[in-house]
């Protein structure tokens, strides 16, 4: 789904329930209810239902006074759940058939953390690729096998359905869900007010607990610091299996299983991410950037910003500066 910028009035609509969790909650309002005359777009127009009371009560101690009911999802272009309070808890059923009903109006549907689990009940989810909290990861593909449960994403993108995982980074697919719409200068512009980072890829890591960190084994974790210090440098699997004390076959299937991506993938975006904090930060050549990212060339560099950004490093960088992004260059 893809907004026209030319579109006024695209409604997001939250939806809150009682002892509702603030944080993710708050993402949501930060992203789109926060009006951005700044961006020169036609910004979101922004709601909040719920399907008990309208008086809820959040976590924390905080009491909300909802205006809208469940009848306000029908004038819903996205609707976003903020995680859910329970995941052992069933949902409304009123909440459960207007998410069908908007689903089948043809509805952008959006969960983050738990609230997958709202979007598996209501029957969403079938053969769907998702993902959520790791902590929830297995339970989920548990009691929902017909889903594809990815447990290291940071949120995947089924084009009517969107998913995160837990807390900051429904950030991340918030963020890509403006890139989405409004485009790469958009998006971008909107991270730097937030002051987090540029906009992360889905498949990227959540860094979750897993079996190697929970046995005490921190090769992997040691590997990733040495990484990030030496990414100029040349590596392989082999180079990188030697270094690790692993046979490559281990150090792979490792580092997947800890990092959620095959380490020359997680490398790349690694070096990818430096060189836009270079472009944007600094003052080296396109070509020193290459070098000291660990870019073998500047044609490789040029090639991962058109792959991952769609525009030129020489456009991030004018945009960056301008605290734009503009194709070109």
């Amino acid at each position: 789904m893809r907004i026209n910028s030319a579109k006024k009035e695209h409604h997001v609509v939250a939806v809150a329930y009682d002892r509702l969790r603030t944080f993710e909650f708050g993402c949501v309002i930060e992203l789109f209810a926060v009006q951005r005359p700044e961006l020169n777009v036609d910004w979101y127009r922004f709601s909040v239902c719920t399907a008990e009371e309208h008086r809820i009560h959040a976590v924390g101690g905080l009491v909300m006074e909802i205006q809208h009911g469940l009848e306000i999802l029908e004038t819903a272009d996205t609707i976003v759940i903020p995680a859910w309070r329970d995941i052992d808890e069933a949902p409304p059923e009123r909440l459960l058939q207007s998410l069908r009903d908007a689903y089948q109006r043809g509805v952008r549907i959006c969960s983050i953390c738990t609230g997958v689990f709202v979007l598996a009940a209501a029957g969403l989810l079938h053969g769907k690729s998702v993902t959520t909290h790791w902590h929830h990861a297995r339970l989920l593909a548990q009691r929902y096998p017909d889903t594809n449960v990815l447990p290291s994403a940071l949120y995947v993108d089924e084009g009517q359905i969107m998913t995160s995982a837990g807390s900051a980074a429904g950030l991340d697919m918030l963020l890509h869900l403006v890139k989405s719409d409004y485009g790469h200068r958009v998006a971008n512009r909107v991270a730097q007010r937030l002051v987090i980072s540029f906009h992360r890829e889905g498949r990227q890591q959540q860094l979750p607990k897993t079996k190697a960190v929970e046995k005490g084994e921190n090769r992997i974790a040691g590997l990733v610091d040495w990484l990030r210090a030496n990414l100029a440098l040349p590596h392989t699997v082999s180079s990188l299996a030697k270094r690790a004390m692993m046979s490559e076959r281990t150090l792979q299937r490792h580092f997947q299983e800890t990092m959620g991506l095959p380490i020359m993938q997680w490398l790349a975006l690694c070096r990818l991410e430096y060189a836009k904090e270079l472009l944007v930060n600094g003052s080296f050549s396109i070509a020193k950037i290459a070098e000291i990212s660990g870019h073998s060339s500047e044609a490789t560099l040029r090639h991962q910003f058109r792959t991952h950004e769609n525009l030129s490093p020489t456009a991030f960088r004018r945009g960056g500066l301008r605290g734009e992004y503009a194709d070109g260059g």
